[in-house]
């Protein structure tokens, strides 16, 4: 991206930067003290008000969100406008309690557009170029998120998440340069390819941006080289805006950068809640800036990472890869597993897929864990005799942890359109 792309934002100092913050961060406090009783009785209940605010270091006397908090006010109790004032509304599946429900005023939307430009030019897109949004449209924000580009200069085809034989019809035929979807489900599109006689290398497409999971730099790597293609991940959630709060550089491709102008990032130890500095792992935690619908203050993410120094963006600080979200932790027996350890242990055996699940169970008292992966096509029996057997001893010796692993064949898992759920948790009484 040329400097003459750069928008104000990105083009301001680091003193014009802090100084914006800290006009932003004390007029949202204000906003959502006076306007969302909700925040009215947090503040009050740490003995805080919007005049203790003087500083960017004094964020750390605010009160954290979580999403229980949004559900205990849904569906509209969190928003700082009247109703009528809202746009648009978007909500979280719901599937483990009511949904996280979110609200946009036409404002807000113009800057979502904004930072969704902002991000895909950052990712190696031009203007002019043609989108192929692949992530899912309705209640979900991935989908009605990314679409905010056609307002900046790029052409947007809506097919959403599903319809994978389509999918590659349309690249082939629409021959779009940008491809957007959740990792998996774009290694799902890859292998409807293969399926076809297709060879992914021969698309249109020059740049996939993708986002929604977690995912690691070997599923990069395995994206890149099947599609011959630049992948850049972009990060964000409902709650604090939809995809577009970060996203990362096709140059450096070193983590999202944070649109810090919109959104300030913190690190805390995920049981403590204490900010760690800058380098230290822990949970991210954002407070919007300049959202007029739905402010957020400290929204706890539960995703876990760094935050890292500006390179592409050099006042603007970084996300490091998330290794796993604290919600999705498992323990073994005492050891702590993410789904993101496993699968950079799959990524070392040429002859497994990228599709795996880990399915918990307690036959007895004790905790069992197996991975369920699928292997490549083309792959013989030759191959997969003692495949599982070599992948666990690795699994051990990587993470510390005894598993099973079973080795299936290629289509036996299910594929997912939109996040795939890693973890099937098969144990009695505990779900």
């Amino acid at each position: 991206m040329t400097d003459t792309e750069l928008d104000a934002g990105q083009r301001m100092s680091l003193d014009e930067l802090r100084a914006d913050q800290l006009a932003n961060l004390k007029s949202t406090v204000t906003k959502v003290y006076e306007k969302v009783p909700f925040y009215k009785k947090a503040f009050d209940d740490l003995g805080v008000t919007p005049a203790d605010i003087t500083s960017l270091d004094d964020i750390s006397k605010l009160p954290f969100t979580n999403k229980q908090d949004l559900r205990d006010n849904y569906p509209f109790g969190m928003f700082a406008v009247p109703r009528e004032e809202v746009a648009r509304v978007h909500a979280s599946s719901g599937t483990t309690g009511l949904p996280t429900v979110v609200g946009y005023t036409l404002g807000d939307l113009d800057k979502w557009g904004s930072l969704i430009a902002r991000s895909i030019l950052g990712a190696g897109g031009k203007r002019g170029q043609m989108m192929h949004n692949a992530y899912g449209y309705g209640l979900f924000t991935g989908g009605l998120g990314v679409h905010g580009a056609e307002r900046h200069g790029f052409t947007v085809i809506p097919i959403s998440g599903g319809q994978t034989q389509r999918q590659v019809q349309l690249i082939q035929d629409f021959k779009p340069d940008i491809i957007t979807a959740t990792p998996t489900y774009l290694l799902t599109i890859l292998d409807e390819f293969h399926k076809q006689g297709i060879d992914p290398t021969t698309t249109s497409l020059k740049t996939a941006i993708c986002g929604a999971e977690p995912w690691t730099d070997e599923m990069r790597k395995e994206i890149e080289k099947s599609f011959n293609i630049n992948a850049v991940d972009i990060y964000g959630l409902s709650e604090v805006m939809g995809p577009g709060v970060a996203c990362e550089s096709a140059v450096t491709k070193d983590g999202p950068t944070i649109w810090e102008d919109h959104f300030y990032p913190e690190i805390v130890d995920p049981y403590t809640g204490e900010v760690l500095p800058d380098g230290e792992e822990g949970e991210l935690v954002f407070t919007s800036l300049t959202k007029e619908a739905l402010p957020i203050i400290r929204y706890r993410t539960h995703d876990l990472a760094s935050l890292l120094p500006g390179t592409a963006n050099p006042n603007f600080r970084r996300i490091s890869r998330i290794t796993g979200r604290s919600d999705d932790l498992i323990i073994i027996r005492g050891v702590n597993v993410y789904p993101a350890n496993v699968e950079s242990v799959l990524f070392e055996f040429a002859h497994l897929s990228p599709h795996f699940q880990l399915v918990l169970t307690r036959p007895g008292r004790m905790d069992e864990v197996t991975v369920e992966v699928e292997c490549r096509e083309g792959v013989g029996a030759a191959e997969l005799d003692g495949l599982g057997g070599l992948v666990a001893a690795r699994i051990k010796e990587r993470l510390g942890v005894s598993s099973t692993v079973t080795v299936l064949q290629p289509g036996e898992l299910p594929r997912s359109v939109g996040k795939l759920k890693r973890i099937i948790d098969r144990r009695e009484g505990l779900r």
